[in-house]
């Protein structure tokens, strides 16, 4: 497989991560943090103008109109950096959501605005029961008048406190209250009846629970035909999984690069501990495992546009459970041969596990998209 980026691709690469360079260091972060702001404004514009919040947004609705490997090139970059920026809450997911289900008026009133980042989105599929389970869904959409009135519960929705517009899903009641199947809904957080707890994820993204207390909705609030709800809920996540793989690529690029770096300087004995033979070995396999997941974030990236589910789930599922199983790995071991300093949260290394961490966990374990791989084999 050819890992070289095409010369636009270079450019997404090489501007986006000068501007993060710039802007996203420890301090920059933790900063953020102790002031509990979501995300730098000043980068988040100087995104926009780049261009880079419109890459996988079709130019008809002023976006770059590029694919999902150059919306992974820009997310291994947003993981390199640790960025705190709802890059894949709102464009990937969902703007990924309105271009797969949204009407053509849905599609102007609000991708634009993604696009250029004056609108951000959030999207909100899974439920404190339901585990990783999209189908799992108790929120209720019961007819009134013109429209639906939405009650229930999202868990876990990743930039939902920053967001102007909210996706979510919805089990449709039909006139006599009978369940019609899966729906999504655009909702505006400021609506009466919405409810958002915000905190902090352990990467230092910010997300919450959307509690949805009989929120009135238009029937033009509505995307896709219901019939399609489930195939649109999960294309969606896919594209995200697609992403936060990305994103945790690009941290554990830095991770064994750090610790490389490391073994170059920590002497033991007289000499630098990088000419210890066992430790040689242990980074080789890191970057084996490195390498490995590499490709298959690649191939993630290459199919998640793909209308083919099949073909797609098995690429998505394949690169998060490689990066779960060995990513941890890569992990352990680089705490491991930083020894004590590894542990420490003053120590930078810990935050880039942190988000490796996450990317392992969001949309769903190393478990659950191992059992859905299965389920394509079959």
């Amino acid at each position: 497989m050819n890992f070289n980026y095409s010369e636009e691709q270079s450019l997404i690469s090489d501007s986006l991560g000068k501007l993060l360079s710039d802007g996203c260091s420890q301090a920059a972060r933790r900063a953020l943090i102790a002031e509990e702001q979501y995300h730098d404004p000043a980068i988040w514009s100087a995104l926009g103008e780049l261009g880079m919040l419109g890459l996988p947004i079709a130019e008809a609705y002023a976006g770059v109109g590029g694919t999902a490997v150059d919306t992974m090139v820009a997310a291994v970059e947003f993981g390199r950096h640790l960025s705190l920026e709802p890059f894949t809450a709102s464009v990937v997911l969902g703007g990924g959501a309105l271009q797969l289900a949204g009407t053509e008026d849905q599609k102007k009133a609000f991708l634009p605005g993604i696009a250029d980042g004056s609108k951000r989105a959030a999207v909100g599929f899974l439920e404190p029961e339901s585990r990783f389970d999209l189908s799992s869904v108790t929120t209720r959409a019961e007819p009134d008048g013109d429209g639906y009135r939405l009650t229930g519960r999202k868990t876990a929705v990743i930039g939902a406190p920053s967001a102007d517009i909210l996706i979510v899903s919805a089990q449709t009641s039909g006139a006599t209250a009978e369940p019609e199947g899966l729906s999504v809904f655009v909702v505006r957080p400021a609506a009466s009846g919405v409810e958002i707890k915000p905190y902090r994820f352990a990467d230092g993204r910010i997300g919450a629970d959307i509690v949805l207390n009989s929120v009135q909705v238009a029937a033009s609030d509505m995307l896709g035909p219901k019939d399609k709800a489930g195939d649109i809920i999960e294309h969606v996540a896919d594209l995200g999984t697609a992403a936060l793989c990305a994103e945790a690529l690009g941290a554990l690029e830095k991770i064994i690069a750090m610790t490389t770096e490391y073994l170059k300087v920590r002497t033991q004995f007289g000499r630098p501990i990088g000419e210890f033979q066992a430790l040689q070995h242990q980074l080789a396999e890191m970057t084996i495992d490195f390498e490995h997941a590499k490709s298959l974030v690649f191939e993630a990236a290459m199919t998640a546009d793909s209308p083919d589910a099949p073909l797609r789930k098995k690429a998505v599922s394949a690169a998060k459970v490689y990066l779960g199983e060995r990513g941890r790995v890569i992990c352990q071991n680089a705490i491991q041969m930083h020894g004590g300093i590894g542990m420490t949260d003053e120590y930078e290394l810990g935050d880039y596990v942190k988000r490796a961490m996450f990317a392992e966990k969001a949309f769903g374990d190393t478990d659950h998209h191992l059992e859905r791989y299965a389920r394509q084999m079959t």
